[in-house]
């Protein structure tokens, strides 16, 4: 793959040596706002707040965040450094707990600090940008090949109209997506007719995000609400549900923002294909199946109002859960970087590792 198939589609983040610049996604589709992060604790709000958001982009993000720490870190002994980057470390691993990408890069940045303990501050320094640059061009073409796998699936179908959850775009990565990775592949090899993106309450991740993307493409597409989903599914308007993860158990079961679980239940029950896109860095071993994944809790603010404006009375209870978990029965396949893996997921995964 050369460097021109591994163009960004949208700059989710740009690294200028000493600041990361994130692409504000509390503001789109209105406003493209950079916000600069000069060192780790800007970074961590950063994806706390969701300025920063999708599990690759978060993993992406974070590794840059211990860069910036590396250089926060002014005085020469090593020792003080690494102690400063062990709790960076902990400190950026604190902000979001479902999303495996986020651990899986700041592992990878632990372990180039330790590999090389022997150099001094500024070649652990170097080290570390140099890994944190690789994670990103990484993930841009673990995107792009996710996107080629996909049409395998396609073969035999044009004219396709895709459902997608969520944003699993180039905005929830380091620049081309995951589900919308088959989505662009889809529309570039001339099969795709339409997207119907669901509006995803209540942070309104497709109505704002994937909307945007699709619109700044010229890819067709339609905006729903969550709950009209099941009526386009049952009126055979659909060809296919695709969705990404932010962390997917060893026995196939999926993390993603809630509202998936419902989807899938919906095209399983009407015989349409549920397909995941992810990386294979979402893919947590460790964890044997979904009830076992931790599902992040949001604040009560994310429901109670829409942009700024409030819809519900103050005294009135309100749960927020970020995401559900789609189990492994309603998946048809996961679509990954190496290949594509259908059931027994337990069994293609294990030979993934």
């Amino acid at each position: 793959m050369g460097d021109g198939d591994l163009k960004k589609t949208v700059s989710t983040l740009k690294w200028h040596g000493d600041r990361l610049d994130l692409l504000d996604q509390r503001e789109l589709p209105f406003k493209e706002v950079y916000i600069g992060c000069r060192d780790h604790d800007q970074v961590a709000k950063a994806i706390k707040d969701m300025v920063v958001r999708g599990a690759p982009a978060i993993g992406v993000t974070a590794a840059y965040g211990v860069v910036l720490a590396a250089l926060e870190y002014k005085k020469k002994d090593k020792d003080g450094l690494l102690a400063y980057l062990r709790q960076a470390i902990e400190t950026l691993s604190g902000t979001r707990p479902t999303a495996v990408n986020l651990f899986w890069a700041l592992d990878r940045m632990g372990e180039v600090m330790e590999k090389n303990i022997d150099k001094d501050t500024g070649g652990i320094i170097k080290a570390l940008t140099e890994e944190a640059v690789k994670i990103e061009k990484q993930d841009l073409k673990i995107n792009k090949t996710i996107g080629k796998n996909s049409l395998g699936l396609f073969s035999d179908k044009d004219d396709l109209t895709i459902l997608t959850h969520c944003n699993a775009g180039a905005l929830a990565t380091s620049g081309y997506g995951t589900a919308l990775a088959v989505i662009r592949s889809l529309d570039s090899a001339g099969k795709l007719k339409v997207v119907y993106a669901d509006e995803t309450r209540p942070y309104l991740q497709g109505a704002r995000l994937t909307a945007w993307e699709l619109y700044k493409e010229k890819i067709p597409f339609y905006v729903i609400t969550d709950n009209m989903a099941p009526f386009f599914i049952s009126e055979g308007m659909i060809d296919a549900v695709v969705v990404g993860a932010d962390r997917i158990a060893a026995n196939g079961d999926a993390a993603n923002k809630i509202g998936t679980l419902g989807l899938s239940i919906i095209a399983k029950y009407y015989s349409i294909p549920f397909y995941v896109a992810a990386p294979i860095s979402t893919i947590d071993p460790d964890i044997k199946v979904g009830t076992d994944i931790p599902i992040e809790m949001r604040p009560e603010k994310e429901v109670r109002e829409i942009f700024g404006n409030k819809i519900l009375l103050d005294d009135m209870p309100v749960k927020n859960p970020a995401f559900d978990v789609t189990v492994n029965d309603n998946i048809t396949a996961i679509i990954t970087e190496k290949k594509v893996i259908f059931p027994p997921f337990d069994k293609g995964i294990k030979g993934i590792f």
